[in-house]
């Protein structure tokens, strides 16, 4: 993973797990790394990822249990809330972006259709 060095490390990280969560490619009740573990495999301090957890965890995204480790949240109605939240996200943020370039939502609609349509006939 690189990192945006204007985000914080914890922040990305986090986001990072937090993707991995609602769409499935960490499953619910899942194992996550120890915190060593995950400091490893993000090349970040164990202070960071111990953040990383306590973030998550206040969001009821994941749980520790003690002397188990830390899973992901088995409350399939959370992690979807937080999916849709994210998706939300996203697409007031892109019809921020297309106002700011002088575009309505209609044009945003318009050229949504044009590169779904485009992306399936690359995948048909």
């Amino acid at each position: 993973m690189e990192f945006d060095p204007m985000t914080p490390i914890w922040a990305q990280v986090a986001g990072h797990l937090r993707l991995e969560m609602v769409t499935g490619r960490l499953q619910p009740g899942e194992k996550l790394p120890s915190g060593r573990d995950l400091a490893l495999q993000f090349a970040i301090n164990p202070n960071t990822a111990a953040r990383v957890y306590q973030e998550l965890e206040a969001e009821g995204l994941c749980s520790t249990r003690r002397g188990l480790g830390t899973f992901v949240t088995a409350d399939r109605a959370r992690l979807e809330a937080i999916r849709l939240s994210l998706a939300r996200e996203a697409a007031e943020q892109f019809l921020s972006r297309l106002d700011k370039l002088g575009l309505s939502p209609g044009d945003a609609l318009r050229m949504v259709g044009e590169a779904a349509a485009t992306e399936d006939s690359q995948h048909p």
